[in-house]
């Protein structure tokens, strides 16, 4: 079976006198893994999932979602691709205040022209799944981190996206709610059927996950086997 993610010689350099941020670098991610990517501050994490997620374009290599190489697609379809085939998870939540929880999660849907029937069936399943189905209608001014962060996990798996990211997905969190969204993440991940990377500085994260690579640069290092 084809990876759902390919990466072959990926470089990524930002100014020709310095050395490249990435260079050369190799991966690939099956149906149902989920990984941790770590790695010092300024090594390359953000940049990495910045070009996996179409943000950003290598300077050499391919980078191939589902058999199709993103470098490829002109500004338009990268941008359907993402919305179709992509979810993510930030640090910072990124939740609209103007917005309510359901219409929040509702988004990806409403983009993707997704008919309202199955919208709201959609909706109603993720938001249950997040144990957040009363804060429907709430603003998210009314709720606390670990809900904004539950709220962010639902909008970002509602389209069953085959590839999740998530970029400290933590950081904002105390000890026990982390712990509670990332053993959420993990568990919404297996049940879309799709692979999922994390990025982390956090130890404790990573270890949720199925294998942890540490990120040099060069090559995204094995730290623990699956």
């Amino acid at each position: 079976m084809a990876p759902v993610l390919a990466i072959e010689g990926l470089v990524r350099r930002f100014a020709p006198d310095r050395p490249p941020v990435i260079q050369g670098l190799d991966f690939a991610l099956g149906a149902g893994e989920y990984v941790a990517i770590m790695g010092e501050s300024g090594v390359g994490k953000s940049t990495l999932l910045n070009l996996i997620a179409g943000l950003d374009r290598p300077d050499g290599g391919r980078i191939v979602l589902e058999g199709t190489d993103l470098a490829a697609l002109d500004d338009e379809a990268l941008t359907l691709t993402r919305r179709r085939r992509l979810g993510f998870v930030f640090q910072a939540f990124h939740v609209l205040p103007y917005l309510t929880v359901g219409q929040n999660v509702a988004l990806p849907l409403e983009l993707l022209g997704t008919d309202a029937a199955t919208r709201d069936a959609r909706v109603a399943g993720m938001l249950e799944a997040v144990g957040l189905t009363a804060f429907a209608s709430r603003s998210p001014r009314e709720l606390s981190g670990g809900e904004l962060q539950r709220v962010a996990i639902a909008r970002a798996l509602v389209h069953r996206p085959r590839l999740l990211l998530a970029d400290e997905p933590t950081g904002n969190l105390d000890p026990t709610t982390a712990r509670q969204v990332l053993a959420l993440l993990k568990a919404r991940v297996g049940a879309e059927g799709g692979a999922g990377i994390l990025i982390t500085h956090s130890v404790a994260a990573a270890e949720t996950a199925d294998r942890i690579y540490r990120l040099d640069g060069r090559a995204l290092v094995p730290i623990k086997a699956g």
